[in-house]
């Protein structure tokens, strides 16, 4: 197979399912693994793809589609997993209070509290609730409202206004895109005044991101980067957009 033929293959792929995996590719193309980044990274120079650890992303100046909730859970387990461990480090000491956002990434942290904590969690993820509802330890507070099918997340003015009367420690947030640019983009007016209220309620706000959400702008911006302490990305982040975002003024922590 000729290189401009790979080439058009993968990003047919990109097209259907947003992502390449360097090894899956290599695999069903019969090739090795040096030539499908080579050719990546020759869509990248192109500005079709975004390479990412392990393989590329598409590519687009504002992203249209969402994913859904089980999709979410499907994508970067690993990194994930990594990221909630080292924002469990960020956790406040017995007693405080943590805002958590809906997600699969702060999902992912709320499986790492310390059993004991005695934190008081405040939440409009109905995910997030439902796994902490059996925990004693935890003083569990949810904010209801119209909930989101496609993330779990309630929504709607009621939420808002419930975060407005609220000072917590701290705040772990998801987001669909990060940016130098355009800072923290989510596809949705309503998950987007949600979450730009619990940056609002928190004395210190955590984003955990993984790296393919880094340099991909969705069409609303929740916060800019000076409103955010922390953003917690894996180290496969692409090195260039790490820079981008503390040149910007970012605090970034790799997992």
């Amino acid at each position: 197979m000729y290189a401009a033929e790979r080439r058009a293959a993968l990003t047919e792929r990109l097209g259907r399912d947003g992502r390449v995996s360097v090894g899956d590719a290599a695999r069903d193309l019969g090739v090795s693994g040096e030539t499908i980044r080579r050719d990546l990274d020759a869509l990248e120079r192109h500005g079709l793809v975004r390479r990412v650890h392990g393989g590329a992303v598409a590519r687009s100046a504002v992203q249209a589609t969402e994913l859904g909730l089980s999709d979410r859970e499907e994508r970067s387990g690993r990194e994930k997993l990594r990221i909630a461990a080292a924002a469990a480090e960020h956790l406040p000491a017995d007693g405080g209070t943590v805002l958590v956002d809906a997600g699969t990434s702060t999902a992912a942290l709320v499986e790492q509290l310390p059993v004991g904590s005695s934190l008081t969690v405040v939440t409009h993820g109905t995910v997030v609730a439902a796994m902490l509802s059996r925990r004693e330890d935890v003083d569990l507070v949810v904010v209801g409202g119209r909930v989101r099918g496609r993330t779990a997340a309630a929504v709607g003015s009621d939420v808002v206004s419930t975060y407005a009367r609220l000072r917590a420690d701290v705040a772990f947030l998801g987001a669909n895109g990060v940016s130098a640019e355009r800072g923290l983009t989510t596809p949705d007016f309503d998950e987007a005044a949600v979450k730009r209220s619990v940056v609002a309620a928190a004395r210190r706000s955590i984003v955990l991101a993984d790296s393919s959400k880094l340099d991909t702008e969705y069409l609303v911006t929740f916060a800019a980067l000076d409103a955010i302490d922390l953003l917690i990305t894996d180290d496969g982040a692409d090195p260039d957009h790490v820079a981008r975002l503390r040149d910007a003024g970012l605090e970034v922590q790799l997992a």
